[in-house]
């Protein structure tokens, strides 16, 4: 009977017990785990990436070949119009080399036809005029002196036909020579220049044009900048396909910074050109690299920078805005920041910020 009160007595105890707990727990106020954050000096974030000034620069070949050399690597500072790589290109200098003994031969044709013949030439063309003149001359003198002799009945008449005949030819070839005469001493035909003209400057074309493929064989730089990344060796084929890009390098201007920021749709209305903004980075811990914004985007799009939170809202607009960063700042491109752009009211105070 004892054992059994005293059972009885423990179940009660505990059962009042627990009844006050309960109360306890529901009767008091609730509370956070992590208590509220500070409100920031700042407007708006968003994930950002480095870029170089420039954007992303991929150079490729403008026409299919094989790599014969690359004269710098990754790291290299490159300046405009330097040659970074060329192609395979003996038969490109074959083609010049053919264009311009082309060019040669044409300028020698429209020099002779504006010059004409030369005084040797025409002093021959001249000779042969008056040797061809003599010759009709004395057929001339012949037939008319055997046309004497057939009138008198001392020779027959195709005798004297003979004679007559051996004038005109000379006759003839009298004329042509004074033909070809006057074709070699006389300036040429302005039909003749024109056509000379014509082969001389289509001849320098052609040039041209091989002069232009064998320039595509070098891989020059188009700014001053950074070589970032190099995707070929020598020896390896690269093309120049429309729909399948083949670059061979990537370069920047790399001497100021900017990150492109994915800022939300909901917080478009509070950008404004010149803000000052600061990003930071896993990797640097705390330190804050100082900028401003320099571009806002006009249309909205997809995100371009994924946070790979969990809970990330991938369907979300958001609105491109350029923050240029201060000089000095040495990070590296494509690292992956958090962008914070300050409110009108602390961009005054953005001084003061920087220094702690």
């Amino acid at each position: 009977m004892k054992r059994k009160a005293l059972m009885v007595s423990t179940i009660v105890i505990l059962t009042g017990a627990t009844v006050t707990l309960i109360w306890g727990h529901t009767a008091s106020p609730t509370r956070s785990a992590t208590p509220a954050a500070p409100r920031s000096n700042w407007a708006i974030a968003g994930p950002g990436r480095v870029e170089p000034n420039s954007e992303d620069i991929k150079l490729a070949a403008e026409i299919s070949g094989k790599l014969k050399r690359i004269d710098v690597e990754e790291g290299d500072h490159v300046t405009r119009g330097q040659i970074l790589a060329e192609l395979e290109n003996s038969d490109y200098r074959a083609q010049v080399e053919s264009a311009a003994a082309q060019v040669q031969q044409k300028e020698a044709e429209l020099r002779k036809v504006v010059n004409g013949a030369r005084r040797a030439e025409r002093l021959e063309a001249l000779s042969s005029v008056q040797e061809a003149e003599a010759v009709m001359n004395h057929a001339q003198s012949e037939m008319a002196r055997h046309q004497k002799l057939f009138a008198a009945g001392v020779i027959s008449r195709e005798e004297a036909d003979a004679y007559a005949k051996e004038y005109a030819v000379a006759k003839a070839q009298y004329e042509e020579k004074v033909q070809a005469h006057t074709l070699i001493d006389e300036d040429a035909r302005q039909e003749d220049r024109d056509i000379a003209a014509a082969n001389l400057e289509n001849a320098k074309a052609q040039l041209e044009q091989a002069r232009a493929l064998l320039a595509k064989t070098y891989i020059r730089s188009p700014i001053d900048g950074t070589l970032l990344r190099r995707f070929h060796r020598v020896g390896e084929s690269v093309s120049n396909g429309a729909t399948t890009p083949d670059p061979i390098f990537t370069i920047g201007d790399t001497h100021t910074l900017r990150v492109r920021v994915d800022v939300d749709e909901t917080d478009v209305s509070k950008l404004a050109l010149g803000q000052k903004a600061y990003v930071t980075a896993d990797s640097y811990g705390d330190k804050r690299f100082w900028g401003h914004v320099v571009r806002i985007g006009q249309e909205l799009g997809r995100k371009n920078v994924r946070t790979d939170e969990p809970t990330e809202h991938v369907d979300t607009k958001i609105l491109e805005t350029l923050v240029q960063l201060d000089d000095g700042a040495d990070l590296p491109v494509g690292l992956r920041v958090d962008a914070f752009i300050l409110s009108g009211a602390d961009t005054a105070n953005a001084t003061t910020a920087k220094t702690r």
